[in-house]
């Protein structure tokens, strides 16, 4: 575990850091659904603030959505560069 947080600090990693803040908040939001269905056949009801559900939500969709984007220009930069290389 330290190991992987030390690569992901890293500022040479493989690691998209976008990704492991979209995962987490998409598993907070699951952690949400779920307590939310137990407490519910339970009788109870859980409260939890809509803006901080919405807050998790504005993460994953944010972060994988910039993920993607990067992911996509990246792609389009890479095949430029290698258009302008001179054939041998």
């Amino acid at each position: 575990m330290k190991k992987f947080f030390n690569q992901l600090f890293s500022d040479n990693n493989a690691i998209n850091e976008k990704s492991v803040v979209g995962f987490m908040a998409f598993i907070m939001m699951i952690l949400f659904a779920v307590a939310d269905i137990i407490t519910g056949f339970m009788g109870m009801s859980l409260l939890v603030n809509e803006f901080i559900f919405n807050a998790f939500l504005v993460l994953v969709l944010g972060s994988f959505a910039i993920g993607s984007i990067d992911k996509f220009t990246n792609k389009k930069y890479k095949s430029d560069e290698s258009e302008d290389e001179p054939e041998a």
